[in-house]
């Protein structure tokens, strides 16, 4: 629990100095994406990263978790793996 907590509070400090315009809905996604990602054989810092990224690469219309985005999105989540240093 304590590895949620701390992947979860790395993802949302990473949205508040974002460059990106982050908002609640940001939060919301990225906090449900580093969720879904609890069990990954990575870092926090890794997760929060790729959920960073791909809610960037999301339109703000969107309204499909970044989980289930990113199956229908193969390019942008390559990119973000390969940007969050994800291997």
């Amino acid at each position: 629990m304590k590895y949620i907590a701390a992947a979860l509070f790395i993802g949302l400090t990473a949205l508040a100095t974002s460059p990106a315009y982050a908002d609640a809905d940001d939060m919301k996604w990225v906090a449900k994406c580093m969720k879904d990602n609890a069990d990954a054989k990575t870092t926090p810092e890794v997760v929060s990263k790729y959920c960073n990224c791909m809610n960037n690469k999301m339109d703000n219309n969107e309204t499909q978790s970044i989980s289930t985005w990113e199956k229908s999105h193969p390019t942008e989540m390559k990119a973000c793996e390969k940007e969050a240093g994800w291997n």
